[in-house]
């Protein structure tokens, strides 16, 4: 049974940083590429970072590219986030999905090309 689970996110101050990971069962991140996504209040979900299964090419969205970094960490199954520079506009809540296709060299970060999510959790940055 596919499973992403997000740990906890929580409350930083403009400039601080958070680290989310997704956990992942009953798939091997070696096959798929695993997405982060977000979704502010009153807007649509956006894709944030990518990570493909193959060759591990990354990808960001311009408004956290050098702030943001995707990585998988397979001692613990998981792909995590690492925010740091936090901007009071980057409160969302923040989900992790499984790509769709299997083996892709590239992951693009569009919703239609994940089929699997985590529930969400709430990341907020306010002073």
């Amino acid at each position: 049974q596919v499973q992403l689970v997000e740990s906890v996110g929580g409350l930083a101050q403009p400039g601080g940083s958070l680290t989310l990971s997704c956990g992942v069962s009953g798939f091997s991140l070696d096959e798929y590429g695993i997405g982060w996504f977000r979704q502010a209040p009153g807007k649509e979900r956006e894709g944030v970072a990518c990570i493909s299964s193959v060759g591990s090419n990354t990808f960001y969205v311009g408004s956290v590219k050098g702030r943001f970094t995707i990585s998988r960490e397979y001692a613990k199954n998981t792909v995590d986030l690492r925010m740091i520079s936090l901007k009071p506009e980057d409160t969302a809540v923040y989900y992790c999905a499984k790509e769709r296709n299997v083996g892709a060299p590239y992951c693009p970060v569009v919703k239609s090309e994940f089929d699997y999510w985590g529930q969400g959790t709430q990341v907020t940055v306010s002073s």
